[in-house]
Parts: C-alpha cells; sequence; structure tokens
C-alpha cells in the first residue's frame, strides 16, 4: 500500500509538472488552433527569469528578502513569456491564421530563434531588451485615451516606445555592472537554488513528500482554477469562449477578435512562463530545457480532447502516473506474478526515457479508437 500512495503521489507530481508546461498550449492550440512549436521556448524564457530574479536577490540590498524571490519570479515570469507571445502573434502568427502548416513551421523557426538568442546574447542585454518590450506595450495601456487618438496618436506611441527603450538600455546597463555573473549568457546550463523554505521534505504516513514537488502541485492547481474562473466567470473569458465557437458571429456582434486572439495568445504565453518558473526549480536551465516538454505538451493536449481543460488535467495525470510506475520498475513490485514474456518488456522500459517512449506509444494506440482524445468537443465548437 505505501508503494502504490508513493507512485500516486509520484505521478502527480510529474503529471503537475507536465500539467503546468502544458496548460498555456491547451488555450492557444485548444482554444486558437494554433500548433506553436515555440511553446517550449516560452517555457524556458520563464526559467531564465526566474534564474534572473534569482541573482538579484543575492544582491545586498534584497539580501534579507532573499527567500521570496520565487513569489516574486512567478509574475514576472508570466509577464515576460506573455509579452513574447504577444509579440510572437501579432508579428507572425496574425499573419498565418487559417494556414497550420505555415504556422508549423514558422514557430518552429521562432523556436530556433529564441535557442539562438538565449546562448548568444548577454543575459543583462537580454533582460534590458525584455523589459523594454515589457514597458513599450504597457504604457498605452495606462495613458488616457484621448492622447492615444487622432494625429498625435503616432507621436506618443513611439514616445512610448523611446521610453521603454531607454529604460531597457538602464536596466542592462545596470545589471552588467552590478551582477557581473548574469553579464554573458554561454550554452551551459545554468542553476536555480531554491529558497530555504522550499528545501526538503515533510514526513506523512511513512512518506517523504519533497516540498519543492508539493509546492509545484499547488502552483498547479492554483493556475488551473485561474484559468478555469476566468474563462468562465469573466467578461473576457465568455469573449474568448465565443471567438472558439463561431468567430464570424462574434466580429459580427461587435466582439473585438484581434484583440481576444492577442489576449488568448498572452494568457497562453504567460502559464508556459510560470511552467518555466517550476521547471527552474527541478533541474538545471538551459536553451534547450524547453524542447523536452514540448511532445509531452501535445500528447496531453491531444489526448484529453482539444480544448478541454479538464480532459488536460486528467491526460497529465495519468501520462504522470504511468510514466512513473512504468520507469521507475514499480509495476514488477505490485505485480510480482507478471508472465515472464510481460516482464521481460516493462524491465526493458524500466527507464525515465524508454518509459516515455511506451507510453506514447499506448497514446498513439488509444487515439487509433478515440482519435478526437478523452473528451472530444461537441455542437458548434466541432463545426468551429
Amino acid at each position: 500500500m505505501q508503494l502504490l500512495f508513493e507512485s500516486l503521489f509520484n505521478g502527480v507530481a510529474i503529471g503537475s509538472v507536465l500539467l503546468m508546461a502544458a496548460l498555456g498550449l491547451a488555450i492557444v492550440f485548444g482554444l486558437m488552433g494554433v500548433i506553436n512549436l515555440a511553446h517550449g521556448e516560452l517555457i524556458m524564457l520563464g526559467a531564465y527569469t526566474t534564474y534572473v530574479v534569482q541573482l538579484i536577490f543575492k544582491l545586498p540590498a534584497f539580501e534579507p528578502v532573499y527567500n521570496l524571490y520565487v513569489l516574486v519570479a512567478i509574475p514576472l515570469a508570466f509577464v515576460v513569456s506573455g509579452v513574447v507571445g504577444i509579440l510572437l502573434e501579432r508579428t507572425v502568427i496574425r499573419r498565418l491564421y487559417g494556414n497550420p502548416l505555415e504556422t508549423l513551421l514558422a514557430t518552429w523557426g521562432v523556436s530556433l530563434i529564441l535557442q539562438q538568442f538565449v546562448r548568444s546574447v548577454p543575459l543583462a542585454t537580454a533582460a534590458g531588451v525584455v523589459l523594454a518590450l515589457v514597458v513599450g506595450f504597457s504604457l498605452p495601456l495606462v495613458l488616457p485615451a484621448p492622447l492615444l487618438e487622432g494625429p498625435r496618436a503616432r507621436l506618443v506611441r513611439a514616445g512610448c516606445w523611446a521610453t521603454s527603450a531607454l529604460v531597457g538600455v538602464l536596466l542592462a546597463g545596470g545589471l552588467a555592472s552590478q551582477i557581473s555573473r548574469i553579464a554573458r549568457a554561454t550554452s551551459r546550463n545554468v542553476d536555480v537554488t531554491a529558497p530555504q523554505w522550499m528545501r526538503g521534505g515533510l514526513e506523512w504516513a511513512d512518506l517523504t513528500l519533497p516540498v519543492p514537488r508539493l509546492v509545484i502541485i499547488v502552483m498547479t492547481v492554483v493556475s488551473v482554477l485561474g484559468v478555469t474562473l476566468f474563462l468562465n466567470r469573466s467578461v473576457w473569458g465568455t469573449r474568448i469562449r465565443a471567438v472558439t465557437q463561431n468567430r464570424s458571429m462574434s466580429d459580427c456582434l461587435g466582439i473585438p477578435t484581434d484583440t481576444v486572439d492577442v489576449l488568448t495568445f498572452g494568457i497562453g504565453s504567460g502559464l508556459a512562463g510560470i511552467a518555466g518558473v517550476a521547471v527552474s526549480l527541478l533541474g538545471s536551465v538551459g536553451p534547450n530545457v524547453g524542447g523536452s516538454y514540448i511532445v509531452g505538451c501535445f500528447m496531453v493536449v491531444v489526448l484529453g480532447g482539444v480544448g478541454n481543460l479538464f480532459g488536460a488535467v486528467l491526460a497529465s495525470f495519468t501520462i504522470g502516473w504511468l510514466t512513473d510506475l512504468i520507469g521507475a520498475g514499480r509495476l514488477l513490485t505490485l505485480w510480482p506474478a507478471m508472465p515472464s514474456p510481460l516482464a521481460a518488456t516493462v524491465k526493458f522500459f524500466a527507464t525515465t526515457s524508454m518509459a516515455q517512449v511506451m507510453v506514447f506509444a499506448l497514446i498513439v494506440l488509444f487515439l487509433q479508437f478515440r482519435p478526437a482524445g478523452l473528451f472530444p468537443q461537441k455542437g458548434r465548437m466541432v463545426e468551429a
């Protein structure tokens, strides 16, 4: 029984990380139908944001509150990845709606660009560029509406971007001079140190539950609840669901579909940034860290049913539990009387990487019988 509880907890922990990574993709791919192969790189940006925030909190001025850096990194990672995602939507994806193959190739190219950007550009400079983008997109939102109308609108917007560029230059200079460790990025992985309150484990029923895993599970629960409440209880969530079911009718009713697209992509990308915070607490952070999650993210979305958040939750936990059950060899312990040919097969796949191969093969086999996933779309959403 103890072994079963341990397997279930590990499955939930693995599934939580996978769900955090797939939640943003479930919104972008499930609700918008956009195949975004750069989603893994948005996770990577969130992980690097956590690393930069950690180093900033090591400065003497912030050292007394160092243990709170994760609480600051979560919203910052959401904003950074969200802004980069919005920039991607406004510059590339908006011109490719309705062309899935072109969108796939374009986002794959963007993923390569982002990976090389992280390898080649000093982190201090990269932080300045990202901050400039954040300020540039945010300033028009806080300015009075009359300033953004009429003949002076272009001048005001140009002033906003000039201000954002100045802020980015100042930040890059400050980081480069005060934190020499992030003045240059390399292809070598970097490590994020968990704060004191996230170390160790909790003892429960003869089980040791790692605190970082528990924190990630809590982050996942909060994120899922937040997305669910936003989509079902807020005005913009209703508009997103309306555009998803019938874009042309929503446009006729006065719903700003272009704004809905930007908002949806921004939220999905921001959730990828939060997933990057969780990923950074589990291991090293590198330019290729997002690539190891992108296939699993698509598997979660497709297995759960495109556009169904509950299906994504169930699929991620199922994949996590099967990965732990097969990869850690617990299946042999739970079923000692297993037939020898089946036992030999289970032993062959009793590693983390091979277990993922087995799980994905089982998912492909399952999709042969239910190609629409566990919870297929119904009604108008199928016709959209």
